[in-house]
Order: structure tokens, then sequence, then C-alpha cells
């Protein structure tokens, strides 16, 4: 069966000169960071790692929305549509029998080319890894930061309420896990979505693109044969601190203690490629926030003609969102201003703009500002609402959710009849930027 895997992946990259080569000698402390960092949107295959004879670090991989679209198929401003479509008509993967990360094994963790990224980092750390579960509502995938302690054990970060943290609580003993690094865009895009709790996120994958699934050999839990290394191991309750850590924000998060994992076998393609998602750039907040897109356009079209929306690297890709609509009724900026924070409660800030603005452009959209907005008539705030975790600004107690203000900026043509404005004139634009 034909499918995109990772290297396929690089090298329609390199056939369009979008990926940068390294093969010098690259150490996994701090230094491929270094180069990843300084290299921030584009794709970096480094081939020549110190410490690691034999692997080679990728990194960058969806660092640009453009790459997602040409791993798709599909222009750029459509790529919400596509995820809609796969949440909308989720397809079952075929099982194989064998997969390429079966070809050979590792002995240690350590053997693995994990990388110390910032220099307040708690250790060397896994981030472009995804750990596959079953749950009480079934099969799981989901990214998960992980802390290597030593060649046979690693401490994963579970964000507390989701389907990973959910079956880990009401675990008895030990939890069967596989995590897959290595991987293409479309299954890196489907794990970050947080479909229903029902809903396997290799449907979603597979709605996507073709992504064959084949059974690791102990847990029997079934992964993407795509994968360039499985492991595979058992979530525990045993207690470790996890952190510092750069997070999203490029701020420091948290020391917590968090459940370790014990490591039974390690399986690799031959020279395999080991995944590296830079904490707090451009791929790490695209992985974040594109996934909440088709949520927000969702939660608004239940209220108004939601034509498209933009979760913005400015806003860390995470707390900021343009929503664009074909706006209906005077009230329509407003309340799909408000419907935004249901479809992504982490949201802080929105601007509603209508469907003659390019979401994409930021000077597009502050132009809408400038030219159709009023501070003391479309200024909405809401204020100790429920907020982001990864917000630094914002009010944290421990145990408690983090609380903080929410504004939506109305930036549509304002209406002051009922079936539009009495001078439209007054907002047309003669000469568009």
């Amino acid at each position: 069966m034909n499918f995109q895997d990772l290297r396929s992946f690089l090298e329609t990259l390199k056939s369009r000169g979008l990926l940068i080569e390294i093969g010098s000698p690259v150490s996994t402390h701090l230094e491929a960071a270094s180069i990843l960092a300084q290299n921030d949107g584009t794709a970096v295959l480094l081939s020549n790692i110190k410490e690691h004879p034999g692997f080679m670090v990728a990194g960058g991989i969806g660092s640009r929305r453009d790459h997602f679209a040409l791993a798709l198929g599909v222009p750029s401003d459509r790529l919400l549509f596509s995820m809609k479509e796969a949440l909308e008509h989720p397809s079952e993967p075929e099982i194989l029998q064998t997969a390429p990360w079966m070809e050979e094994e590792a002995s240690s963790l350590e053997e693995l080319p994990f990388l110390k990224h910032w220099p307040g980092d708690a250790g060397a750390y896994s981030t472009a890894s995804v750990m596959f579960l079953m749950t009480p509502e079934g099969e799981n995938a989901s990214f998960h930061r992980l802390l290597r302690l030593d060649g046979k054990r690693m401490v994963a970060r579970l964000v507390e309420g989701r389907g990973a943290h959910r079956a880990w609580i009401s675990a008895e003993g030990d939890i069967p896990i596989a995590i897959a690094i290595g991987l293409p865009p479309h299954i890196l895009l489907a794990a970050s979505m947080s479909p229903p709790g029902w809903l396997f996120e290799m449907h979603l994958a597979n709605a996507l693109s073709p992504t064959p699934l084949v059974e690791a050999p102990i847990s029997r839990i079934p992964v993407p044969a795509a994968a360039e290394i499985v492991i595979e191991g058992r979530l525990t309750h045993q207690m470790e601190k996890e952190g510092p850590f750069v997070d999203l924000t490029g701020t420091m998060d948290i020391v917590r203690l968090q459940p370790v994992i014990e490591v039974d076998a390690i399986h690799h393609r031959k020279s395999p490629i080991y995944q590296a998602l830079l904490p707090g750039m451009k791929e790490h907040r695209l992985l974040m926030g594109m996934p909440r897109e088709p949520t927000i356009f969702e939660a608004v079209s239940k209220v108004a003609k939601c034509t498209n929306v933009y979760i913005t690297p400015g806003g860390c890709s995470w707390l900021h969102a343009v929503v664009q609509i074909e706006k209906q009724q005077p009230e329509d900026g407003r309340n799909a201003g408000l419907a935004a924070f249901e479809g992504h409660p982490s949201l802080k800030h929105v601007a509603v703009v209508d469907d003659d603005v390019d979401i994409f452009s930021i000077e597009d959209v502050e132009w809408a500002i400038a030219t159709r907005f009023q501070a003391d008539r479309d200024l909405i705030i809401r204020s100790n609402m429920p907020s982001s975790s990864l917000d630094p600004s914002a009010k944290h107690v421990p145990g408690e959710k983090s609380k903080g203000s929410k504004m939506i900026i109305d930036a549509t043509i304002p209406w002051d009849t009922p079936t539009g404005p009495s001078s439209p004139e007054d907002f047309e634009r003669i000469i568009k930027a």
C-alpha cells in the first residue's frame, strides 16, 4: 500500500527547495535546537548527530501552513475545511501486518537523540512524540512531551482533563502504551485535533491521507506504519518531577509531579529519522493552534455566517484569532466573537471582520480595525473568565482554573439600520492595500 511517510514528505520539500540539509557534526545538547531556531519556519534535516551515529534529526516539518497544505494537496487558506471534512467524515484505516519501523531494535532510550532544547529545560526531551493508548472511551492518540530520566524511563506531561489523563486517573494499574516518533504532517495534524472522545485521531488522519496502522508487537496497540521509531511501554502511577520546560508562549512552564513511563521495547527503521519539534516556535504553535480553527468555525456558524477563521502566530497561535463572517444582522459581529470563545475556551482576544478582509494579512485586519471599529461602540470585554494556563499574564491559582479577561474587537462594518449601513460608501475600499 502506498502511503505518505516522513521520508517521502522530506523528499517533496527537497524537490521544491524547501528543505535545508546540514551534514556537519551537530550535538543534541542545545546545538541542534539552536540550528532549528535559527531556521524557524523552514524544514531542516541534520544528518550527522555527534552522539548518535546512524540517526538523523528532522525539524520544522510543520512550521509553515504551506507545508500542511502541500501534504494535503489543498490551498493554505482552505486547511480549516480539510480538517472540518475529516471531523465530519472520519475513515477507518487499513491494518497491515508489518511496517518499516520493525526493522531494528534499540536497547536504551539513551540511544535515541532526544534534544536538550533550551538552557533552562530540565533535561533532554522528546517533543514530537505521539502516544497511543486505550481509554475508557476508545483508542486515543495525542502529543505529550517526554523527559528522559534514564535508559528505561521517561516522565510524560499529561494535560489535566484530556483523554490520556482521564485514562490514567481511572486506571488502577499500569496502562500499556506505544509512542510513535517521526511522522508525516497529516498524522501530526490529526493527533493535534482533539476530537470527541469516542473518535480515534487516526480515523481523522486516514480521512486526510491514507494512514495504515500496524499493531505494536508487545502492547498490540495500533500505530502508524509510517512511523520512524516506536517505543512500547507502560504508563505507571510512579511520579517524578517534570519541568521546567519552555512552552508554547516562549515562557517557562512550571515543575509538576507527572507519571513515569517504563519502557519495554524500542523499534526503529534502518538509519532512522528522529523528529524534533522546537518548543515555543512556529511548528509548535501551528500544531497547537490550527486544529482549533474548525472548532471555532463550527461554534461561530451557529450564530452567524462564518466564512473562515485564523488563529494568529502573533497570539502564540493559541490566544488570538481573526474570525471572518458574511454579516447578515446588526449584532453578528458581537455574537460571532462571543461564540468564538465557546469554540476555543483558551482564546483571549478575537477580531471579527467582514468577508472582504484577508484574515491572513495582519495589515488587512489592522485596516479593518482602523476604519470600521470604534472602541466605545465595538469593544466587548468580559472579566474574570476561565483562561488559558499558557497565558503568563492570567491569574493562576494551584488547583484552580486560570482566570483572565477576554476581548472582542468587532471590526465589521457597523449597521445603523436593520438591513445594513445607511451610508455603505463610507466603508468601501477604493484602493485595496
